[in-house]
């Protein structure tokens, strides 16, 4: 029989729409003599697999299966693809280990702990990985915009703590933005941070974990025409991704080697992307994507092309993985 493989797509954040792209291309990719492939779709409570005959199936959440034609479906592995909660966050990961069912994936503990900017960050200080500077807020905590600025400078970035895609994040240019960029990020997230600008190059590394072995992408170059990587940037167009980045070799294995180091520092399985500003020959962490965008013009689509491999190949691979690892 063939593998029967639940790509899960959706979720409650910004980055649904992503979520939904990012799935449409795996199912695309996925060899279908080999994997029977169902979209199963999430949003809050209403879980469903959208069939073209039978219209809006729904996912029994107690086995999680679905009754299609009379026969009931239960899945062999959950390919994850939703950004932000409650995929990326650790939530499925802790309902599929209740189901015995594998995951595509890093573990409940890597994604609830790199799902959060500023644990990710202390870990990283904590293994002498060179990061910028930033102060946490949360709802209740009260820093005017004078000290901020004191202590990190301008331009600022005001980022949400949790979610991604540069989901309410904000460039503040001027102290007279501050405030309502700190607004604009807690009515994405009740905790967010403010970090110093780094001027210097984005740099993307993808990797991933075939047969017990970590296999670094190569690194891509981010040239935004808006004023940082921002939502228009990434799904709109509005930046230059060049693969290879423009880099020497030297440097292209330091900052692969640096994200080998950090994805087993983390524990992360599966696909994932570490991103990185380069400033004075210094490779700063930013953060770690560990469900990152894979539509066919995400990064890491296109960093598996350019190695050689196709993402049928690679996405293969992934299932292959996490079901050894079951």
């Amino acid at each position: 029989m063939k593998t029967r493989v639940a790509i899960i797509a959706g979720g409650d954040s910004g980055e649904y729409e992503v979520s939904i792209s990012s799935a449409a291309s795996v199912s695309e990719q996925l060899d279908k003599a080999v994997y029977d492939v169902y979209t199963i779709y999430m949003q809050k409570t209403d879980w469903y697999h959208q069939d073209e005959k039978a219209g809006k199936v729904q996912v029994d959440k107690n086995d999680f299966s679905i009754v299609l034609n009379g026969e009931r479906i239960r899945f062999d592995i959950a390919f994850i693809l939703i950004h932000g909660t409650p995929g990326e966050d650790g939530k499925l990961q802790g309902y599929f280990e209740l189901m015995g069912i594998p995951y595509t994936t890093s573990d409940l503990f890597t994604s609830t702990l790199t799902f959060k900017k500023s644990f990710t960050k202390h870990v990283a200080r904590a293994l002498d990985i060179s990061i910028s500077k930033s102060i946490y807020l949360s709802s209740v905590d009260s820093r005017s915009p004078q000290d901020l600025i004191n202590e990190l400078g301008l331009p600022c970035f005001v980022k949400p703590n949790k979610g991604g895609s540069s989901v309410g994040v904000t460039k503040v240019k001027d102290q007279n933005e501050l405030e309502s960029a700190i607004r604009r990020a807690f009515e994405e997230d009740d905790e967010i941070l403010v970090e110093e600008y780094l001027e210097g190059t984005e740099i993307n590394c993808g990797m991933y974990m075939s047969r017990d072995e970590i296999v670094p992408l190569p690194l891509t170059e981010i040239v935004p025409k808006t004023d940082f990587f921002d939502y228009e940037a990434k799904y709109l167009g509005a930046s230059d991704e060049i693969t290879p980045a423009r880099i020497n070799e030297e440097k292209t294995r330091r900052c692969q080697e640096l994200s080998v180091f950090l994805y087993r520092e983390f524990n992360c399985k599966g696909l994932v992307r570490f991103d990185y500003i380069l400033k004075d020959n210094i490779f700063y962490f930013l953060e770690v994507n560990t469900i990152p965008g894979l539509s066919s013009a995400s990064i890491v689509p296109q960093q598996i092309r350019y190695m050689g491999k196709t993402e049928t190949e690679v996405y293969g691979e992934l299932i292959e993985d996490a079901m050894r690892r079951r």
